[in-house]
C-alpha cells in the first residue's frame, strides 16, 4: 500500500494527508465527477499542477491513489466527539445526530454520488477494482471508526445490543434510508440542509428509542452527579 494510504488507513482523518496531497486529491475527485473512472496518473499530474513522478511516490500506483481519494473523501465525516467521562443520553444523542448529519450530507454530495456510481457501474467488471476501494475505505471504515462509539456508549449503560455490526448496519439504514439510491439514480432535488438535519435528527432519537437503556434515559455523567 503507498504510503499516503497508509497513513489515512490509520489516522482515519484529513491529517493523514499534507495540504498539497489534499490539493491533489481534490484534483482526481474533480476529474472522477467529470471522467468516472477513466481519470489517470497522467490526467491527475496535469489537474493538479505535479509531476507523474510526485504521484507515484506519494500513492505508489492507480490503486493507491484511488484508495486515498476515497479515504480522503470519507474523511470529511465527522465522528462524535463524545467524551467518555461525561457521556449521558443527552450527549449520546447529540453526538449521534450531529455524526448521522455529517455522514448524509457528505453522502448525498455531487463527488460523493459521482464516486459512488463510478463504483457500482464498474464493480461487475475487471475494469477497475474501484467497487472494492470504496466499499472497504468507505461504509467498513466508517463503520470501524464508529462501533468503538456504540460499545462506549454500551459500557456506560445506555445503549443495549449483543452484536456491534448489527447496532452499526440499524443506525445505518436510519440514517440513509432510501436516501442514497434515489440519488444515485437520479431523482432530484437533493435533500437540502434543513432536510438533511431533520432526518438525521429523527434517525439519532429512533436508534435510541431501538437500542437505549430506558432507566437511564434521564441519567447524568458519573462526573455531575458527585457536583
Amino acid at each position: 500500500m503507498a504510503i499516503a494510504a497508509a497513513q489515512a488507513e490509520q489516522h482515519g482523518d484529513d491529517e493523514a494527508f499534507s495540504s498539497r496531497q489534499r490539493e491533489v486529491l481534490d484534483a482526481a475527485l474533480e476529474l472522477i465527477m467529470q471522467a468516472g473512472d477513466g481519470l489517470t496518473m497522467a490526467s491527475v499530474a496535469r489537474r493538479a499542477s505535479c509531476s507523474k513522478e510526485t504521484l507515484y511516490k506519494w500513492f505508489g500506483d492507480r490503486d493507491g491513489l484511488l484508495t486515498a481519494t476515497v479515504q480522503w473523501q470519507a474523511s470529511k465525516v465527522r465522528l462524535p466527539s463524545l467524551d467518555r467521562e461525561n457521556l449521558d443520553y443527552r450527549s449520546l444523542k447529540q453526538g449521534l445526530a450531529d455524526f448521522a448529519d455529517s455522514w448524509l450530507s457528505v453522502l448525498t454530495g455531487q463527488i460523493s454520488i459521482a464516486l459512488n456510481a463510478t463504483a457500482i457501474a464498474h464493480s461487475g467488471s475487471a475494469k477497475s477494482g474501484l467497487g472494492g476501494i470504496v466499499l472497504d475505505n468507505g461504509r467498513f471504515a466508517i463503520g470501524q471508526r464508529v462501533k468503538p462509539v456504540l460499545e462506549m456508549a454500551r459500557d456506560a449503560g445506555l445503549l443495549a445490543f449483543d452484536d456491534t455490526e448489527e447496532a452499526f448496519c440499524t443506525f445505518f439504514g436510519l440514517v440513509v434510508r432510501d436516501v442514497q439510491i434515489r440519488a444515485l439514480l437520479g431523482d432530484r432535488p437533493l435533500p437540502d440542509r434543513a432536510a438533511i438535519r431533520q432526518g438525521t435528527s429523527r434517525a439519532a432519537q429512533q436508534f435510541l428509542t431501538l437500542y437505549g437503556v430506558p432507566e437511564n434515559k434521564g441519567r447524568q455523567p458519573a462526573l455531575n452527579r458527585n457536583l
